[in-house]
């Protein structure tokens, strides 16, 4: 009997350390212990109403106003895309055309050709 070799399946082992932690878990809680479990279940469910986590699931529940909501931002991306590109341009032009009054001789020319062309109907 005590020669012999003993072989335990891997159920008999899964078994035996979820049968000790349990042991290990069941002890008496104190009090202290209630009240900082309780404590830390308050700012959870405080910090999930600050991210309005509820709110975000019903959003992403109702694929209408999602792809309504979608389609209005990337139409407000592209505008304000266009009028950004379209008030760099005309800085741009602005200040290339304060160059040309400055009569340099390389840009001056490249600027003068460029205004031709903005200006043509």
């Amino acid at each position: 009997m005590w020669g012999e070799n003993v072989v335990v399946s891997d159920e008999e082992k899964k078994t035996s350390l979820i049968t000790s932690k349990n042991e290990e878990l069941a002890g008496p809680v104190s009090v202290q212990e209630l009240v900082g479990l309780r404590h830390q279940v308050t700012l959870l469910a405080d910090t999930l109403e600050k991210m309005r986590l509820a709110e975000y699931i019903a959003y992403l529940n109702s694929p209408g106003r999602l792809l309504w909501f979608n389609f209005l931002v990337g139409l407000l991306r592209g505008l304000g895309t266009a009028l950004g590109a379209g008030l760099l341009a005309g800085v741009a032009y602005f200040l290339l055309k304060r160059i040309v009054v400055l009569n340099l001789p390389v840009i001056g020319g490249f600027i003068a050709e460029l205004s031709r062309y903005v200006n043509q109907p």
